[in-house]
């Protein structure tokens, strides 16, 4: 039986491990996984690297978990969906909760990209098992509403591609974007630009009226 942390313990545990992870992200986006140290990352979170290691066990353990925390990011707002939902409603809110992200978070959307990029080495267990079920649910959700005339019939593995490249394109290919756009940077009000705009024509290509702002 495994004996519960004291409150105190429990307490250091939910600051330091969320502080670990955003260190560790950072420093994995700008070095890779190769290039990456546990020292370093205990040192950008300011911690001991014993701490580090124990509260994480190791480099690797740590690499994968924040690849699946991205990913748990991105997928939160279409984790409860239900074919009583208005789909208008439910695609708009993911486009625009993953744009949000995408401003919010890039560090781990490049981190992500980096890592399929090569083949997704970390992550084959969790694309083939946990991922594979989720988009498959989430999938038949899409082809119920179609069934019932709510959407056009799309193939809705490809449109949840389609909106996970989309949005996280202006984190991944940022230097691409504000190249082309003569940019130092996008404001609010180029994201809520790009973000309307993904809005209208994804909605738009699977027959549905986006509801927010045009």
């Amino acid at each position: 039986m495994t004996t519960p942390l004291p409150p105190d313990a429990t307490r250091t545990r939910l600051r330091n491990e969320p502080r670990i992870l955003d260190a560790a992200e950072n420093v994995f986006a700008r070095h890779g996984y190769r290039g990456a140290s546990v020292q370093a990352i205990a040192e950008a979170a300011g911690l001991p690297k014993s701490n580090v290691l124990y509260y994480v066990g190791s480099k690797r353990k740590l690499y994968v978990a924040l690849l699946e925390r991205m990913m748990s990011r991105w997928n939160a707002m279409l984790d409860d969906i239900s074919v009583e939902d208005d789909p208008a409603e439910v695609l708009e809110a993911f486009i625009r909760s993953k744009m949000t992200l995408t401003r919010t978070h890039p560090e781990g959307s490049r981190l992500f990209a980096a890592e399929v990029l090569q083949g997704a080495p970390f992550l084959q267990e969790y694309l083939r098992g946990e991922l594979r079920d989720w988009v498959r649910q989430r999938a038949r959700v899409f082809e119920q509403w179609s069934e019932r005339g709510l959407m056009d019939p799309v193939d809705p593995v490809w449109l949840i591609f389609l909106i996970w490249s989309a949005t996280q394109h202006y984190a991944d290919f940022e230097a691409q974007v504000l190249g082309i756009t003569d940019r130092e940077r996008l404001d609010d009000a180029d994201y809520r630009s790009v973000t309307d705009f993904l809005c209208r024509v994804i909605l738009k290509g699977c027959g549905v009226t986006p509801r927010g702002p045009q």
